[in-house]
């Protein structure tokens, strides 16, 4: 059988992509997201998902970018002087893989921020990480941890094959040599990964796309992806969202990018693939 999650990342971010996300689970052919405990749309964000009960929510964990969720004394090493977390992802990596960053401190505040959804009255269907940081062993350590004690068995494996990195990039009109050098480096981590989702006992796709791709999946790239889905589970990982000022001021580098992505989303075309293909649309809720 061959089932496809659709998932959007950075919800809660603003209220902007919280509209984009809702449209597309509700006109388009969206499964899934991932809410961001520590922005500043949250409580817009689970206003909205009230109303949309099949849209499966999981945790966007945080540990690059605002403020944290603990208390700041009590995560202090995962912070900066301006109280918080390490703007930058290779500032973060740099922390992390010297020991700066207590184990101790990123277990608390992961635990901060689900619970944070979990009192919103949403109970997580998965994990997965703002820009990938529980690619690295050390916060994936921390991660299979939390989710164990969270009682939370389902996590996304955040590394596409070199096979699907390098198809996808072909595309005419799709650029992202830097994206695709990235999502080749990322494999060294996956037989850690793996052995600690086994450890642990957590589940997740058998294949991920979107990686190589981040911010220019169009209506036919996705159209592409659909056409390669195999027997198995797969995800693809998405960004939609609407450009507008509160998007700017976020400073993200995504920007007109989300729009092209909710359009892809939305584009009828999508649907009839799906159908023809015969793939079973689930979130990480069905993940069996």
């Amino acid at each position: 059988m061959k089932e496809l999650i659709l998932n959007a990342d950075d919800f809660g971010m603003t209220p902007g992509i919280n509209k984009a996300i809702i449209r597309a689970h509700r006109e388009g052919i969206l499964t899934s997201t991932t809410l961001m405990a520590n922005a500043p749309a949250f409580e817009d964000a689970v206003a909205r998902v009230r109303a949309v009960p099949a849209l499966g929510v999981g945790v966007h964990l945080v540990l690059v970018g605002g403020r944290p969720v603990a208390p700041i004394e009590e995560v202090s090493s995962l912070v900066e002087d301006n109280g918080e977390l390490p703007r930058g992802l290779s500032t973060f990596v740099a922390r992390v893989s010297t020991g700066r960053m207590r184990q101790e401190h990123i277990e608390r505040e992961l635990r901060a921020q689900i619970g944070k959804v979990r009192a919103s009255g949403i109970e997580p269907t998965h994990l997965d990480s703002h820009k990938h940081t529980h690619a690295h062993p050390r916060v994936m350590e921390s991660v299979a941890r939390v989710a164990r004690d969270c009682g939370i068995v389902r996590i996304r494996k955040p590394f596409e094959a070199w096979r699907d990195s390098w198809n996808s990039t072909r595309m005419e009109g799709v650029g992202g040599v830097t994206q695709l050098m990235g999502a080749a480096a990322a494999q060294i981590a996956v037989p850690r990964f793996a052995a600690i989702s086994r450890d642990y006992g957590l589940k997740s796709p058998d294949r991920f796309l979107g990686l190589a791709v981040t911010g220019q999946i169009s209506s036919v790239v996705l159209r592409s992806m659909i056409d390669t889905v195999e027997d198995g589970t797969t995800e693809i990982m998405l960004h939609p969202g609407l450009c507008d000022d509160d998007l700017t001021k976020t400073g993200s580098r995504l920007q007109m990018e989300r729009q092209t992505e909710l359009e892809a989303l939305l584009d009828p075309e999508q649907k009839r693939a799906v159908s023809a293909r015969g793939i079973r649309l689930i979130s990480y809720r069905e993940l069996h």
